[in-house]
């Protein structure tokens, strides 16, 4: 019954939104950009927190949110942590081992909606807020974002460029918002004219479109040095969106991989980070 509901729901809120899009064009927008920024996981599990709890920094106020930071303390650079979709901070662990270990000063957050930060939802122009606050209030000369978290320090970067920021790291990060956009159609299965209606909403809220929205294009202004990982069978998003952005980022180098999947918790890759932030 659970499997077949988690199939019906979907195309529930499909037919739905292809209906309220003819009586209210505006409204129905709004209600499916909600659904599609609802966050369902990525709260603090009872195993994690005591590993958290220890680091608890601040309560940021972040565009109406409660923002929980975390400081490890370490004699050297600045690094900031930013995690991707539905997790929090307790999924840097392995990364923040190797950091300590070579005596960084780590910065890390939860994103508002996730872990113990206040919220509902998270979009990227959001999140970019919360990561812009952070970039100027602790002053990071490191940015690390792994999925939608590296595509909102390339995002924050391009947006409010920061000359303290020297070497950004992404991991297995989206690059094109159309795709992603594309793929929740394809799930809810509603129609053109909802697509239509949801990029018109989104450029009256953020003023981009959809298509306009690209962290590929938006590499090509940074001047920072970059290191990009992606395996190549990451299920979660596409290996060609870390190929194009590497493109176009001139000072950036892409790591291929394959079979470390979308999380890569590996101290391979980890080694490899520290080695492209002390060189």
């Amino acid at each position: 019954m659970k499997k077949t509901l988690k199939k019906i729901m979907p195309l529930a809120y499909g037919q739905y939104y292809n209906v309220y899009t003819l009586l209210a064009p505006k409204k129905a927008a709004d209600s499916a950009f909600r659904l599609f920024c609802t966050v369902r996981k990525g709260r603090v599990q009872p195993q994690q927190a005591d590993y958290l709890d220890g680091a608890k920094l601040e309560v940021e106020e972040v565009a109406g949110h409660q923002v929980q930071s975390y400081h490890w303390p370490g004699s050297k650079e600045t690094v900031l942590l930013v995690h991707g979709w539905e997790s929090n901070t307790f999924r840097w662990r392995n990364l923040i081992k190797k950091l300590r270990e070579a005596d960084f000063n780590i910065i890390a957050f939860d994103a508002p909606s996730h872990g113990y930060s206040t919220g509902k939802h998270l979009y990227v122009p959001l999140y970019e807020e919360a990561v812009n606050h952070m970039v100027i209030k602790y002053n990071p000369k490191h940015l690390i974002g792994h999925s939608v978290g590296g595509m909102t320090i390339i995002y924050n970067q391009y947006k409010n460029p920061n000359p303290v920021v020297e070497k950004m790291v992404t991991i297995g990060s989206p690059s094109e918002f159309h795709e992603i956009m594309s793929h929740f159609q394809n799930i809810l299965k509603f129609n053109d004219r909802v697509m239509k209606h949801l990029d018109a909403y989104i450029l009256e809220r953020f003023g981009f479109r959809i298509d306009e929205f690209s962290t590929s294009k938006f590499a090509q202004s940074l001047s920072k040095k970059g290191l990009l990982f992606h395996d190549k069978q990451d299920s979660i998003t596409p290996y060609h969106a870390s190929v194009a952005v590497n493109k176009n980022w001139q000072d950036s180098t892409l790591v291929s991989t394959e079979g470390l999947g979308h999380s890569m918790h590996q101290d391979d890759v980890n080694d490899q980070i520290i080695t492209f932030l002390e060189a």
